[in-house]
């Protein structure tokens, strides 16, 4: 396992109701990109958009590589199915890499402005058992926003950290992906030391998403 790697996941939502804030998600997501790239170490980066459809942008390509995002909002909200078909999907690509090779931290954030309602596939209680497992056993790291209170309360049930969940005003989804960005930067240099890894949000910097 190699601490100077780390492997990061976005879920990204685009179902219709992101157009309010569509400019603003956007931009942010490739602010997040851009402040990893200056950071030591290897960071492969995977990008999921959703709606009740599921794309794949990029998957694990070094963080110089990752293509400008545009966001194209449509559809409905699959959360479930994204986030459990996701899971899935990266337990298979690291447990295809051999063990010296796989990174040291990895971490799937989930982005979104609503609640679930059209999955097929997963049920709330089948990603939380993913979810749980996945925490307990290979130490991944989940992060939840969403400028829904109802789906962040929602996230509670499906075994995330209460720390790593956080609300942001939709109008500040910009600033909600800098502080997101400036945490895995911290989480990252942490595990480059071999130091243990928390990704919890402190009440400064929920306020600043508010």
């Amino acid at each position: 396992m190699r601490a100077d790697l780390t492997d990061v996941t976005l879920i990204v939502d685009r179902s219709g109701s992101m157009q309010s804030i569509r400019k603003d998600a956007e931009g942010g997501i490739n602010s997040f990109v851009e402040s990893q790239k200056a950071v030591p170490g290897e960071l492969l980066v995977t990008l999921v958009q959703f709606d009740n459809e599921y794309e794949v942008v990029c998957q694990a390509i070094p963080v110089a590589n990752v293509p400008y995002y545009r966001l194209q909002p449509r559809g409905a909200t699959a959360l479930l199915d994204a986030v459990g078909r996701c899971i899935d999907e990266t337990g298979v690509r690291l447990a295809a890499m051999p063990e010296s090779e796989r990174p040291g931290l990895v971490t799937l954030v989930i982005v979104t402005d609503g609640r679930e309602n059209s999955s097929r596939r997963y049920t709330s209680h089948r990603v939380a058992e993913m979810i749980e497992h996945q925490q307990s056993v290979y130490q991944w790291k989940f992060v939840f926003l969403s400028s829904d209170l109802n789906a962040v309360a929602d996230a509670e049930e499906l075994s995330i950290p209460e720390g790593a969940m956080a609300h942001f005003n939709a109008d500040a989804v910009g600033q909600a992906w800098h502080v997101l960005g400036d945490k895995v930067v911290a989480a990252r240099k942490a595990r480059a030391l071999h130091r243990d890894v928390e990704i919890q949000f402190s009440d400064d910097e929920r306020q600043q998403m508010q």
